[in-house]
Protein backbone atom coordinates (compact mmCIF):
# COMPACT_ATOMS: atom_id res chain seq x y z
CA UNK A 1 0.00 0.00 0.00
CA UNK A 2 1.85 3.30 -1.41
CA UNK A 3 1.28 6.24 1.52
CA UNK A 4 -0.42 8.36 -1.13
CA UNK A 5 -3.28 5.77 -1.06
CA UNK A 6 -3.69 5.76 2.65
CA UNK A 7 -3.67 9.40 2.36
CA UNK A 8 -6.59 9.00 0.26
CA UNK A 9 -8.44 6.98 2.06
CA UNK A 10 -7.92 8.86 5.41
CA UNK A 11 -9.34 11.96 3.30
CA UNK A 12 -11.95 10.27 1.92
CA UNK A 13 -12.59 9.04 5.91
CA UNK A 14 -12.82 12.62 7.15
CA UNK A 15 -15.04 13.65 4.47
CA UNK A 16 -17.37 11.11 5.22
CA UNK A 17 -17.63 12.70 8.88
CA UNK A 18 -18.06 16.04 7.80
CA UNK A 19 -21.24 15.01 5.38
CA UNK A 20 -22.26 12.41 7.66
CA UNK A 21 -22.47 9.94 4.65
CA UNK A 22 -21.54 7.03 6.43
CA UNK A 23 -21.68 4.31 3.45
CA UNK A 24 -18.08 6.76 2.14
CA UNK A 25 -17.05 6.11 5.61
CA UNK A 26 -17.90 2.88 6.17
CA UNK A 27 -15.92 1.65 2.66
CA UNK A 28 -12.96 2.83 4.32
CA UNK A 29 -12.68 0.09 6.89
CA UNK A 30 -12.46 -3.49 7.71
CA UNK A 31 -15.18 -5.61 8.33
CA UNK A 32 -13.45 -6.21 11.74
CA UNK A 33 -12.33 -2.54 12.05
CA UNK A 34 -12.10 -1.20 15.99
CA UNK A 35 -12.46 2.13 16.67
CA UNK A 36 -11.17 3.08 20.74
CA UNK A 37 -12.32 6.92 21.41
CA UNK A 38 -9.87 7.06 24.77
CA UNK A 39 -11.43 7.53 27.66
CA UNK A 40 -15.09 6.97 26.15
CA UNK A 41 -15.74 4.12 24.06
CA UNK A 42 -14.36 1.11 22.14
CA UNK A 43 -16.21 -0.22 18.96
CA UNK A 44 -15.87 -3.34 17.54
CA UNK A 45 -17.13 -3.66 13.81
CA UNK A 46 -18.42 -2.03 11.18
CA UNK A 47 -22.10 -2.10 13.02
CA UNK A 48 -20.83 -0.76 16.07
CA UNK A 49 -18.72 1.86 14.02
CA UNK A 50 -21.89 3.29 12.15
CA UNK A 51 -23.67 3.63 15.39
CA UNK A 52 -20.77 5.84 16.59
CA UNK A 53 -20.73 7.98 13.37
CA UNK A 54 -24.03 9.94 14.78
CA UNK A 55 -23.86 9.66 17.72
CA UNK A 56 -27.44 10.74 19.54
CA UNK A 57 -25.60 13.01 21.95
CA UNK A 58 -24.47 15.33 19.29
CA UNK A 59 -26.37 17.17 16.76
CA UNK A 60 -25.33 17.81 13.07
CA UNK A 61 -21.84 17.08 11.32
CA UNK A 62 -18.33 18.11 12.95
CA UNK A 63 -16.35 20.53 10.74
CA UNK A 64 -12.76 19.09 11.08
CA UNK A 65 -10.04 20.67 10.19
CA UNK A 66 -6.96 17.90 9.35
CA UNK A 67 -3.56 19.89 10.22
CA UNK A 68 -1.43 17.32 10.22
CA UNK A 69 -0.41 14.09 8.51
CA UNK A 70 2.20 11.92 8.84
CA UNK A 71 2.55 8.52 7.70
CA UNK A 72 5.20 5.09 8.98
CA UNK A 73 4.17 2.15 7.03
CA UNK A 74 0.66 0.84 7.52
CA UNK A 75 -0.01 3.81 10.08
CA UNK A 76 -1.17 7.11 9.25
CA UNK A 77 -1.17 10.00 11.95
CA UNK A 78 -3.33 12.60 11.76
CA UNK A 79 -4.13 16.42 14.04
CA UNK A 80 -6.42 18.75 13.80
CA UNK A 81 -9.17 20.99 15.27
CA UNK A 82 -12.77 20.78 15.23
CA UNK A 83 -16.03 21.82 16.07
CA UNK A 84 -19.50 19.89 16.86
CA UNK A 85 -22.58 20.63 18.95
CA UNK A 86 -23.61 18.77 21.72
CA UNK A 87 -27.26 18.18 22.18
CA UNK A 88 -26.99 18.72 26.28
CA UNK A 89 -24.35 21.73 25.76
CA UNK A 90 -24.63 23.43 22.60
CA UNK A 91 -21.09 23.86 20.30
CA UNK A 92 -18.06 22.72 21.41
CA UNK A 93 -14.49 23.07 19.66
CA UNK A 94 -12.03 20.49 20.11
CA UNK A 95 -8.43 19.31 19.73
CA UNK A 96 -8.14 15.89 18.23
CA UNK A 97 -5.46 13.41 17.35
CA UNK A 98 -5.98 9.80 15.15
CA UNK A 99 -3.57 6.90 14.67
CA UNK A 100 -5.10 5.26 11.68
CA UNK A 101 -3.84 0.96 11.14
CA UNK A 102 -4.10 -0.22 7.60
CA UNK A 103 -4.17 -3.94 6.90
CA UNK A 104 -5.30 -5.43 3.33
CA UNK A 105 -5.34 -2.01 2.31
CA UNK A 106 -8.26 -0.50 4.43
CA UNK A 107 -8.48 1.19 8.14
CA UNK A 108 -8.52 -2.10 10.48
CA UNK A 109 -8.31 0.23 13.72
CA UNK A 110 -8.68 3.69 15.00
CA UNK A 111 -7.15 5.24 18.24
CA UNK A 112 -8.82 8.97 18.39
CA UNK A 113 -7.64 11.36 21.33
CA UNK A 114 -9.89 13.99 21.88
CA UNK A 115 -9.68 17.16 24.22
CA UNK A 116 -12.60 19.86 24.71
CA UNK A 117 -10.70 23.60 23.66
CA UNK A 118 -11.94 26.97 25.47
Amino acid sequence: MTQTTQRHIVAEYFEGFRTSDHPRILATLTDDVQWVIHGHRTTYGKAEFDGEIENPAFTGSPELDVQRIHEDGPAVVTTGEGHGTSVDHGPFRFAFNDLFTFRGGLIARVDSYIVPLS
